[in-house]
């Protein structure tokens, strides 16, 4: 991959990276079309990365279809696009552990609050991907917008010279967020999954007139009389700083955050409401 990566440098060519933990779709697969409209060539890095699951069962779980990924991005392009595949002992060297990071406080909200060591296991992954292939653009999701965060406050931090593209929510027509987690939803989760999205739809109108706070209870109202999604959370939080809003100001950005369990899989969503 250095070798490779070398020679593009060489040639002047500029190079965009999409980091994935593999299990591709087509919401991976618009952030590769539009890498590939922005540079020469992209590396799709494939790689479930141990260190960032809280959950060794969902590790454990987490769906393997290198085969088939590399036939989807082949459909993108025969020559543009590079595929990294490492292995764990590639990665981490015999030493799976993280680094330990300060992001300024973005990681102690929302997730960072039920997934103990996550974003610590995701700094270290991006961290050493940006060290291995020097990409000038990253581009991630803003389905895990405070990952997006956290990894802007990364590249600023650490000074990597990188730039970041966020890119936005790919959904399912039923307004689902993609995720390969999807894969594993059984037939009756699948078919109630998208009222996650449509309650964050309502909360975003209601946030027009209702307080912070007052929206919070109805949308938690709303999963109390589910009786399939189980809530884990629903927070609407500075779009900035990630803190959870007391009282608006007209002079912020906000957006709502959920996590849902359906069954044993976890979703999460977000949108910004104002």
């Amino acid at each position: 991959m250095v070798k490779a990566i070398d020679a593009f440098k060489e040639k002047k060519q500029t190079l965009g990276l999409v980091p994935t933990m593999g299990a591709l779709h087509k919401g991976h697969l618009a952030l590769v079309k539009k890498a590939l409209k922005n540079n020469d060539k992209v590396v799709v890095s494939i790689f479930v990365n141990p260190t960032q699951f809280d959950n060794k069962e969902d590790l454990v779980k987490y769906p393997r279809t290198l085969e088939q990924d590399v036939a989807l991005l082949r459909s993108v392009s025969e020559d543009a696009i590079l595929v990294y595949a490492p292995t764990v002992e590639d990665v981490y060297a015999g030493n799976t552990v993280s680094e330990t990071f300060d992001f300024d406080g973005l990681e102690f909200e929302m997730e960072g609050k039920f997934r103990i060591g996550h974003f610590d296991g995701v700094g270290t992954i991006v961290k050493r991907l940006f060290d291995i292939i020097k990409p000038d653009k990253a581009y991630f999701g803003e389905k895990d917008f405070q990952q997006l965060a956290i990894i802007k406050k990364l590249v600023e931090k650490h000074h990597i010279p990188v730039t970041i593209v966020p890119c936005p929510i790919y959904r399912e027509p039923s307004g689902l967020a993609m995720s390969s987690r999807n894969t594993r939803l059984k037939p009756a989760y699948k078919e109630a999954a998208p009222f996650i999205y449509k309650t964050l739809e309502t909360a975003k109108t209601l946030f027009g007139t209702k307080s912070a706070n007052k929206v919070s209870q109805w949308v938690e109202k709303q999963f109390e009389s589910h009786s399939l999604l189980k809530l884990e959370y629903f927070i609407i939080a500075d779009a900035s700083t990630l803190k959870t809003v007391k009282r608006k100001s007209n002079k912020k950005a906000y957006r709502a955050f959920i996590a849902v369990y359906a069954d044993d899989i976890r979703l999460i969503d977000n949108i910004a409401l104002n």
